[in-house]
């Protein structure tokens, strides 16, 4: 690219969301029906927000989709065949500068070669480089949606476990990370965290379980300050007090930790730092545990001006995700205005190319 973009913050206006659709082809089939309902809870209480959805589904479901859907739910189906729905790793991001917005994109590789990630990767040029208004651009390094967190100032945040994983980008080192990032992200200032990582998690450690931003100077971290004997409260403690000397004026909100083990005894990494931001409303995940209402209290004194909208995301969590991690938001002007026109009434299935 020859201009410098800006990574947008999450708590920008927003057009839409983009959602990718579980069905029996997923990881999600021993869960389907339950993953569903949450899906169609996130779009009901993001249609609320007067956010919109894009919603990504494979051909031969798409009438299995359409009979779960509300007819006037403003979602517009939009057909692809995917891996699966973690969106937010493989989605394209969006940017702006002076002269207007820009969706780019990163190489996906399934978190370092985890798991088959090609038709995951294909998403942004064969499906959705149709609906933007400009043609989404890529730049040729390996990374995820979910391993940066930015604020309105070019605060960057991401990990040092995560980055530094050899199967991503060689041995690439980290000022080199913080180039590119100042170069196709427009961060001002990329601080890359050492400490703080959840068991179960396969992303290698990415911000959205970890450290959030406010939009006024405040960081929400999730912290284990409720279990001091629990394997994670070390780390977890270490991240608070890094965060305390490399963001020294920020306000800091920790949030409590769940314990979830699924039914072969393996601890699932559920977080409550992995909500969504969308037009003054976040939805935040929560998994029926006893943090919950903690939780949700220490959420709304770190967003007093945004409505909290608590999702039961107990069934995401079983596939070791949870809210942030299926979603991205589009911010308002990145999409075509005959897309936009689509929502107006109801779901509606577009025509592809």
């Amino acid at each position: 690219m020859t201009e410098t973009y800006r990574l947008i913050p999450e708590w920008a206006q927003q057009e839409a969301v983009l959602l990718v659709w579980p069905d029996h082809n997923t990881d999600w089939q021993p869960w389907l029906e339950e993953v569903q309902d949450v899906y169609l809870n996130i779009i009901k209480s993001l249609n609320q927000a007067n956010t919109q959805i894009v919603l990504l589904v494979r051909d031969n479901e798409v009438s299995n989709c359409l009979a779960r859907l509300n007819k006037a739910a403003q979602v517009l189906i939009v057909k692809a065949d995917y891996n699966d729905t973690w969106i937010r790793d493989y989605g394209f991001l969006s940017c702006a500068n002076e002269s207007g917005l820009q969706p780019i994109e990163f190489t996906f590789n399934g978190w370092g070669h985890k798991f088959d990630a090609a038709k995951d990767n294909q998403i942004n040029q064969l499906v959705l480089n149709q609906l933007c208004d400009k043609e989404i651009k890529s730049v040729d390094l390996v990374l995820e949606g979910g391993a940066l967190e930015i604020d309105q100032h070019g605060n960057l945040l991401s990990t040092e476990l995560c980055l530094t994983n050899p199967q991503r980008n060689g041995n690439k080192t980290l000022s080199a990370y913080q180039q590119d990032f100042e170069d196709f992200l427009g961060s001002n200032h990329s601080l890359i965290l050492r400490n703080g990582h959840l068991e179960g998690d396969d992303t290698d450690g990415h911000i959205d379980t970890l450290v959030r931003f406010t939009p006024d100077n405040g960081l929400v971290i999730q912290s284990a300050f409720n279990r001091p004997n629990d394997d994670h409260y070390q780390g977890l403690a270490a991240l608070v007090d890094e965060c305390r000397q490399v963001l020294p004026t920020h306000q800091i909100f920790e949030l409590p930790l769940p314990y979830i083990v699924n039914l072969r005894g393996d601890r699932l990494p559920a977080s409550y730092a992995n909500f969504l931001i969308s037009n003054q409303h976040i939805l935040c995940p929560i998994y029926q545990q006893a943090e919950d209402e903690l939780a949700m209290q220490i959420m709304q004194k770190a967003f007093p001006e945004f409505t909290i909208v608590p999702i039961n995301c107990l069934p995401l969590i079983q596939q070791f995700g949870s809210l942030h991690c299926i979603s991205m938001q589009i911010p308002c002007g990145i999409l075509k205005p005959e897309i936009l026109q689509s929502f107006v009434n109801g779901v509606h299935v577009y025509a592809t190319t």
